[in-house]
Parts: C-alpha cells; sequence; structure tokens
C-alpha cells in the first residue's frame, strides 16, 4: 500500500476529505497523517523559518519538517489548502518547495474547493502512485522493439509507432467519438510506420478516453498523463539526466512538471477557466479569420504590449478580443496579446506551484503556436525548448513506458 501523505488546512471542514480518501483508495494508496509533538509545533520557525497565526497550516509545517527528517513516513505527499485563503497558498508552496528541495518524495501541490471531488483528484492520485512504484521505469531513457502509443485527448487523439528508440509513425484526428478516433490515428501511425497492428509487441494509453480505449485495445500499459508526459517530453528534448521543467498548454487544461533524471518530482495541473488554455487561442484564431496553425506566425510579427487583453475568464478573454479588434487594433498586435495572456495565466497558476529549472521544455498542440513559446520564454526569462513530435508528446511517452513493461 503505498503511503500518501496529506499536509493541508480545511480539507474537513470544506467536507472533501472522504473525497481525498477515495481517491487514494482508488489508486491503491493510503492516505497518512505523520505524528508531530507540540514541540514540533513550537519549533516550526526555528526549522522551517516561518510561522503564522493558522494553527493547521503550522501543523502541516511541522508535518513537512518530520517527513524531511524522517522520509520512512511517506512514500509521496500531497500538500491541499483551501483557494480562498492566501495565506495558505503562500505556506502551500513554501511547504512543497521545502520537501522538493529536502528530500526526494514526489509531491503534489493542489488548492481545493467545496466541490472538490475524487474523480478531479483521481488523476493527480494516480501520478503519485505511478512514481513511486515504477521509478525505475520512468528512468530507463531507452526504448526497445516495437511498440506504440495512444493519447486520447480531449480535442484531438495522437498515436505514434516507436521502432528502437525512434519515432516511425504518427497519426493525428480530431476527438468525435472515442473509440473511433482511437482506432483512426492507431491506423494511420501504422500505415505511415509501415508496420501491420500484428507486429505490435505492446501498446500504451493515456489521456481522458485511456481506461475506454485501453480496455478496447487490451492495451498493456493505462496511464495518466503527468508521468507519460514528463516522460515524453525529457526524451524527446534529450534531456533525460538532471532537472528538466515541462509545460502543456491542453485543449482543456494546463500540466507543469518539475523533473529530475526521467522522474516527476512535483507538478500541478488543472487551470481557473479555459481562458488559459488552447481552446481560448482556437476562439482568437477564430475571430481573427486565420487557422489555429497560422496563428503563431501571425502572433511573432506583433508587439502583445499594444493591445489589453484579458483572458482569465474565456468569456471576459473573447470580449477583450473583439473589443480590441473594434478599436482598429493590428491582428497581429492582437494574436500576440492572446497568447501573452494565455502564458501569463499558466505562470500565475501552475508554474508558482513547481520548481522552474532549465531546460524548459514545452510541449502539446499548442507548442507549435509560435507566439505561445515566444511569451513563456519572455516571461519566464529563459529559453524554451520544443523538441520534434512535442504535439505527440502523451503517444511517445506511452509507448516509451510500455516497452519497459515488456523487458520487466
Amino acid at each position: 500500500m503505498i503511503r500518501i501523505a496529506q499536509l493541508s488546512c480545511g480539507a474537513e471542514y470544506s467536507g472533501i476529505q472522504k473525497e481525498i480518501e477515495r481517491a487514494a483508495e482508488t489508486v491503491g494508496a493510503k492516505i497518512v497523517f505523520p505524528e508531530v509533538s507540540l514541540d514540533d509545533m513550537l519549533n516550526v520557525e526555528e526549522k522551517f523559518g516561518v510561522r503564522v497565526a493558522s494553527g493547521d497550516l503550522n501543523l502541516a509545517i511541522a508535518r513537512a519538517v518530520r517527513i524531511v527528517e524522517n522520509p520512512d513516513l511517506a512514500d509521496a505527499v500531497v500538500v491541499m489548502t483551501c483557494f480562498r485563503c492566501a495565506e495558505a497558498a503562500i505556506i502551500r508552496s513554501e511547504i512543497r518547495k521545502y520537501i522538493h528541495e529536502n528530500s526526494k518524495i514526489p509531491v503534489l501541490s493542489y488548492s481545493f474547493t467545496e466541490r472538490t471531488t475524487a474523480e478531479t483528484l483521481l488523476t493527480r492520485m494516480e501520478a503519485l502512485v505511478t512514481t513511486v512504484k515504477y521509478r525505475g521505469l520512468l528512468a530507463r531513457e531507452k526504448q526497445k522493439g516495437l511498440t506504440a502509443g495512444i493519447d486520447s485527448g480531449s480535442t484531438t487523439t495522437k498515436s505514434v509507432v516507436m521502432r528502437d528508440n525512434k519515432v516511425i509513425g504518427t497519426g493525428w484526428v480530431p476527438t468525435t467519438e472515442v473509440l473511433k478516433s482511437a482506432e483512426d490515428a492507431f491506423q494511420e501511425a501504422l500505415k505511415a510506420a509501415g508496420v501491420n497492428k500484428e507486429d505490435i509487441q505492446a501498446v500504451g494509453v493515456t489521456g481522458y478516453g485511456r481506461f475506454l480505449v485501453g480496455k478496447h485495445i487490451n492495451a498493456k500499459l493505462i496511464q495518466e498523463e503527468i508521468t507519460v508526459n514528463s516522460k515524453g517530453a525529457v526524451f524527446l528534448a534529450d534531456a533525460q539526466r538532471g532537472p528538466a521543467t515541462v509545460i502543456d498548454i491542453g485543449g482543456m487544461d494546463n500540466k507543469a512538471i518539475s523533473v529530475q533524471d526521467g522522474i516527476p518530482g512535483g507538478f500541478t495541473m488543472g487551470g481557473i477557466c479555459a481562458g488559459a488554455s488552447g481552446r481560448f487561442l482556437e476562439l482568437a484564431a477564430r475571430r481573427l479569420g486565420v487557422d489555429i496553425t497560422e496563428l503563431g506566425k501571425l502572433a511573432l510579427k506583433g508587439d502583445y504590449r499594444k493591445v489589453a487583453m484579458n483572458s482569465y475568464c474565456i468569456v471576459f478573454g473573447t470580449q477583450s478580443l473583439v473589443n480590441s479588434l473594434s478599436m482598429g487594433n493590428k491582428p497581429e498586435d492582437v494574436a500576440m496579446a492572446a497568447c501573452h495572456s494565455v502564458a501569463e495565466q499558466v505562470y500565475e497558476q501552475q508554474l508558482q506551484e513547481v520548481e522552474v529549472k532549465e531546460p524548459v521544455i514545452m510541449v502539446g498542440g499548442t507548442s507549435l503556436i509560435e507566439g505561445l513559446p515566444k511569451a513563456m520564454e519572455e516571461l519566464l526569462q529563459v529559453k524554451v525548448t520544443v523538441p520534434p513530435y512535442a504535439q505527440y508528446i502523451g503517444a511517445v511517452g506511452a509507448a516509451l513506458l510500455v516497452s519497459g513493461l515488456l523487458e520487466g
């Protein structure tokens, strides 16, 4: 049984404690609460460097210190606070950073609401458990044999075929009917690779439709996106040794992952509104009268500083877009402002929750919108790498990981 230490404030008052425990149980884990003494509570400021008025937050800090000093107490850590509390958000970030810097224990940081459910937490808990159980698999640097990966995403379905550490075929289709889209993308990848379905030794599946697709094709690996995407990203960017930061801005949600030697150490996913996702960029492209594939090139010609853009909410963002054009702003300036708005939200919502270390790798379909990586570079003041096959990141990671299971 994988032990996930819960360091939190307010989970019991919000009524979601049972949801947290149910999510952990679903992925074969158990929530634990490391015991601390009164002295541990009183010495928080001396050991951690900060003390707050909230007794619950001091308890969470004391438990973090105890876990770092006694790493055998837990296999993974989840740090959770209510999204309404600014003080808790600061402490949550400091706890996450403290554990990440002083131990090798994987840690998840999350802000919850009263409506958080076990289903909302499931992917996050699954990623923690996978990181603990398959560290050796995640650390493997090469793919052997002939394997395939399918990423059943919310807006598109991708597939790749890999042979001996190389991508030899790809497939990409819009997600309509989940199973049909998976079959179509897989067939495209097989055709491009010049191999038959019967030749494939094993298939790995990830994405929103992974359980349905995985069962349908009898996949050897059915895995959440955090571990799969991080593995695929560092492989494609040739950054499997040392630290790296992976940013994936998806059609519906975003992921930011801190990776060390191919293994996720800390991560966050989600987003407050679709204004911080690829969906907003699709709307921007449509309003500007260009294809989404042309939006990035248009944005590179523009200056975001000439346009006031608010995409914190996708509704208000669209209104800002329309207003900007009606005021005579150039399409290229509006396009770059849209890219900057999305990047700023990801920076504020996700990148504050992980350790950002170079190389910074941007993946997913939105990474091909050239204005978005540029906007992220300007915000982070570091080079952002977009590796080849970045849009197939989940499928690549699934094909890599399932190869390791063949040898295991």
